[in-house]
């Protein structure tokens, strides 16, 4: 049996203001297993982002508990690279800020660059790479601190459609080939499945998991085929259905 990684047990967060109490979460629960490729969909606004920030430990939840097994890496929906660093100084960056840049963890990093396509663009400018390219370094840079669960937050929204598929394949590839756990939040239904092992859909807020599925294509774990798959569009209406019921 696979570890877990992330646990929520009973999980709920208000939000104190000057106008009073707003409930984001309410009654989470759900673990995400050693390895496995998770994504959460739900309707706009439903709290998210939310539920990525109690994970990443970033927000205390009001009752409950959230249990992580191991450091995380976040992802944000920008690359917000460093313009004024060469790609490789801004892959270092993690390891600066938790005082972990050792030349072995250098190497490391640097390697993942070189394995994954960005070792002719180290010292290269951000604005020398296209959206693509940049994402894919933000991943390294995620990376460089060998976290062992990736906390995505809508990692492709700011690429057009083409690259967004292109990226997609990149991450996909990355993440399952360095055997990590990933959380990955998203507004696209498509994109969920493309990627994920297993969906949760939220409810509107205060959002609650209100359905879980476990994905059925065997062993295809490619985005790209999994679209041309035959029970991709039948995945499709089930999740658009129980969204928009």
């Amino acid at each position: 049996m696979k570890k877990e990684m992330l646990q929520f047990s009973d999980v709920s967060l208000i939000y104190h203001t000057k106008r009073g109490e707003t409930k984001a979460a309410e009654h989470l629960t759900f673990t995400i297993a050693e390895g496995e490729f998770v994504a959460v969909i739900g309707p706009s606004g439903c709290g998210k982002t939310t539920l990525l920030s109690l994970a990443a430990g970033l927000l205390k939840p009001s009752e409950g508990t959230v249990e992580r097994h191991g450091s995380c890496g976040y992802m944000l929906q920008k690359d917000e690279l460093f313009p004024w660093r060469t790609i490789e100084k801004n892959i270092y960056l993690p390891l600066e800020i938790k005082r972990q840049k050792t030349a072995q963890n250098m190497e490391r990093a640097r390697a993942l660059a070189e394995k994954y396509g960005l070792g002719d663009f180290l010292q290269s400018y951000p604005s020398q790479l296209s959206g693509g390219m940049r994402q894919r370094a933000a991943l390294i840079r995620t990376l460089a601190t060998d976290p062992d669960v990736l906390l995505l937050d809508e990692p492709f929204s700011a690429l057009d459609y083409q690259t967004r598929l292109n990226v997609t394949e990149d991450v996909s590839e990355i993440i399952r080939s360095e055997g990590k756990t990933a959380l990955l939040i998203t507004h696209d239904i498509s994109e969920a499945i493309s990627l994920a092992d297993r969906v949760l859909v939220l409810s509107k807020r205060p959002a609650r998991v209100t359905f879980t599925h476990q994905l059925d294509f065997g062993d295809v774990v490619n985005p790209l085929k999994r679209r041309e798959m035959s029970s991709f569009s039948g995945w499709f209406e089930i999740l658009w259905k129980e969204l928009n019921g």
